[in-house]
């Protein structure tokens, strides 16, 4: 058994939306989110604990911007109302937050959203790494955070990339911390600050006294995708003066919101043993591989210390052209080792436009 541990990046984060077609049309058109990997119906069946105890039907859109960056796993359950939080989130509530994209020139990103009419919050700030960033909704209510980062794979014409990270609501900082530095690599401290922050003034509850520490990952990512995903961002948020509430508060999985943030692994026996270890062990697991109907690969999930979702995958294959029986199979190839660049980007060959 191979033990080796890699952790890539952040593979996509995703997000329940109330109507899935209409919500790639719009991260498509808006952020650039044009390369469909998979466009799969079928039934939830191993998230028992986060569906009210019974699988729940689902569609379920995975979609790459090939500029670089995380991707985004567009969520909708079927046959039955989706929920929205029962009442206005605010910065300091537990759990994911706010999606970072990628944006090299930010200020041209402001530009380029402005046009295209996306309702923006703020104006272009500075966070306190003096890194330029604004904030942003979608049609769904769901934040957005594009955020400076050179980083980019392909796609010169883009001006913004895809997932950066989140700003996550954590109760006890210093705990939360601790984990995503020991289970998931984020070691490297940016910034570590506390006090009102105009940078969040446009976000709800922006006002709160908050302590906010940024963490990125010190080791060079690795693995097959490793090039389209580059660097990521986590940014921990913990209020003073407010008593936050878990997001996910009586609601299932796939229900209004950013529903989980994904990474792209290898090596899931000795996860499971790291995990573990932490005090984190897998919550749900595919046990072997799972097939989304053009893709395959080993599933699991980790709780936060506040009981955000945390899921990894183990990829066994990736379609590139279904048409011509065209998979990218990875079972078999050094973990360590990226795909080469003409394979990633014949990845962006199924753009819709």
């Amino acid at each position: 058994m191979n033990k080796k541990l890699i952790i890539s990046g952040i593979q996509q984060v995703g997000i329940g939306i109330p109507d899935v077609q209409n919500a790639f049309s719009w991260y498509n058109h808006q952020l650039g989110f044009d390369a469909k990997i998979f466009d799969d119906e079928g039934v939830a069946e191993l998230m028992l604990p986060y569906t009210g105890g019974k699988p729940q039907a689902r569609r379920a859109i995975l979609a790459v911007n090939m500029r670089g960056g995380g991707g985004l796993e567009i969520w909708q359950p079927m046959g039955r109302v989706q929920r929205k939080p029962e009442q206005e989130l605010l910065l300091g509530d537990l759990g994911l937050f706010v999606a970072k994209y990628k944006a090299d020139d930010v200020a041209m990103a402001f530009q380029h959203l402005k046009e295209k009419g996306v309702e923006l919050l703020s104006e272009v700030v500075y966070n306190p790494a003096g890194k330029k960033h604004f904030f942003a909704r979608d049609p769904f209510g769901n934040l957005l955070q594009i955020e400076e980062d050179p980083f980019r794979f392909s796609d010169a014409h883009k001006v913004l990339g895809g997932v950066h990270g989140l700003i996550i609501g954590v109760s006890d900082i210093e705990k939360s911390s601790s984990f995503y530095a020991t289970v998931l690599g984020y070691d490297e401290v940016i910034y570590d600050r506390t006090g009102v922050f105009s940078d969040f003034a446009s976000l709800p509850g922006g006002d709160h006294r908050v302590r906010r520490m940024q963490l990125r990952r010190s080791a060079t990512p690795k693995g097959a995708f490793s090039p389209i995903f580059g660097t990521s961002a986590i940014e921990l948020v913990q209020a003073f003066d407010y008593s936050p509430v878990k997001i996910f508060a009586n609601r299932w999985w796939g229900d209004s919101g950013y529903i989980h943030v994904c990474f792209d692994i290898h090596g899931m026996e000795a996860l499971k043993e790291r995990c573990e270890k932490a005090g984190h062990p897998f919550v749900c697991d595919s046990n072997d591989s799972f097939d989304m109907g053009e893709a395959a690969g080993h599933f699991t999930y980790i709780e936060d210390p506040d009981g955000a979702l945390i899921e990894f995958v183990e990829t066994h294959k990736v379609p590139v052209l279904k048409k011509l029986g065209w998979y990218i199979n990875l079972e078999k190839r050094d973990p360590e080792k990226a795909l080469p660049t003409w394979m990633l980007k014949a990845i962006g060959i199924k753009r819709q436009h």
